[in-house]
């Protein structure tokens, strides 16, 4: 029998989505992919070339678990020139991807009983991770007509004596929506009069458009620094998924509990990539330019197409890769007897009849909408747009 916590659990529907349209596309079936948040870029070839130089230097051993003191460093130096933030090694931890990053912090900070505010649309494995840790997700519901902004009203009204720490996502899967200085001062005085803890995951923090700045909710003082882990990677900005590196920073006694855990899960991150991970960090940084302006282009092109088709509305992100574009008043239609009634309904009519593989938005929290990756090439986007304009077209 399963144990009563793993069938709880439910896989990644976006990776779902993900392996579901590799299998159609192994089978001959030309589809266009939205689903996974991956940039389509080749990982620079300066950071590739540092792996195969610690190949050839023998560096393929155990490390310490939470990561070399070099790439520790290096995180540091660039905590403080990009977010004007202090740390010192024992208050950072390497672990395999961000993601790993944030499961180390709910296995260290929540228990059976703990209640852990989540605004709603959520990147999909906030929720299971914390159910996951026996605690309780709780979700604050954020609207369009507030870029799917979080209220700071809206936290303080769902704090109970359980609830333990509030997860942050800026720039924000799904919505790519960002938050402003503002607005993070006052949920920073919401957190701290309640003394709770502050998750943030900052893992789009280099992709941003139009001017936005990004601004880290730990840097707005030493009180709520205290009492925040930033979460932050290598994946998205230098196209190095595969490489499983991404970090967090926070108070020492929580980063020890974490190096702790990590000792006894997955020991150390990759050798290999933690050597180009400092390449990454310290090398140039021009590909994240010429990346970034490829995203912009499709960006612009992709929400332009998406409200030009009926019955859709889309606004405009400010960061990350993600469009998530209002769907609800397609509900209401059908096509040959199949009647399209929700984010799910629409996701598998478009697989299935126009080859476009998306995520539905009920796997994000709001059935209202569905996910649209723009890491992708923009000619595939041009035939995705068709494709979906023309099958929303036939609905009736």
């Amino acid at each position: 029998m399963l144990s009563n916590r793993a069938s709880k659990i439910k896989p990644s529907p976006t990776l779902a989505i993900d392996a579901k349209a590799k299998a159609m596309k192994a089978e001959g079936v030309d589809i266009v992919s939205f689903g996974v948040g991956e940039p389509d870029f080749d990982t620079p070839d300066n950071i590739k070339e540092a792996a195969i130089k610690a190949i050839r230097d023998g560096f393929t051993k155990y490390t310490p678990v939470g990561g070399i003191d070099p790439l520790k460093d290096a995180i540091i130096e660039k905590f403080r020139k990009d977010n004007n933030l202090n740390y010192m090694r024992d208050e950072i931890i390497v672990s395999c991807g961000a993601k790993h990053s944030l499961y180390n912090i709910a296995q260290a900070l929540f228990g059976p009983g703990d209640e852990v505010l989540i605004p709603s649309p959520y990147w999909v494995s906030y929720p299971e991770q914390v159910v996951l840790n026996d605690a309780i997700p709780v979700f604050v519901k954020t609207y369009e007509t507030d870029s799917f902004i979080v209220k700071p009203e809206a936290i303080e009204s769902h704090i109970t004596k359980k609830t333990k720490a509030l997860i942050l996502n800026s720039p924000s899967n799904p919505t790519g929506l960002t938050y402003n200085k503002k607005t993070l001062e006052r949920i920073a005085e919401i957190v701290l009069k309640h003394n709770l803890y502050v998750i943030s995951d900052e893992i789009y923090e280099k992709l941003l458009y139009d001017g936005v700045l990004h601004f880290s909710i730990a840097s707005l003082g030493n009180d709520i620094k205290n009492k925040t882990i930033v979460v932050n990677g290598l994946s998205k900005a230098y196209a190095m998924t595969g490489w499983r590196i991404g970090y967090a920073a926070g108070p020492k006694e929580i980063i020890k509990a974490m190096t702790n855990i990590q000792s006894q899960s997955t020991s150390n991150p990759t050798s290999i990539a933690q050597k180009a991970a400092i390449e990454a960090i310290t090398g140039p940084q021009d590909f994240i330019n010429i990346m970034f302006a490829e995203f912009d282009v499709r960006r612009k092109f992709l929400i332009n197409e998406l409200n030009s088709i009926h019955g859709i509305s889309c606004l405009t992100p400010t960061g990350a890769f993600y469009a998530f574009p209002n769907t609800s008043r397609l509900y209401s239609k059908s096509i040959d007897n199949r009647k399209i009634s929700s984010s799910s309904d629409l996701a598998l009519y478009l697989l299935e009849r126009a080859n476009v593989a998306l995520v539905h938005g009920e796997a994000f929290g709001d059935d209202n909408y569905i996910r649209l990756s723009y890491a992708i090439p923009i000619d595939e986007i041009k035939k995705g747009v068709e494709r979906i304009r023309e099958a929303i077209g036939k609905l009736k």
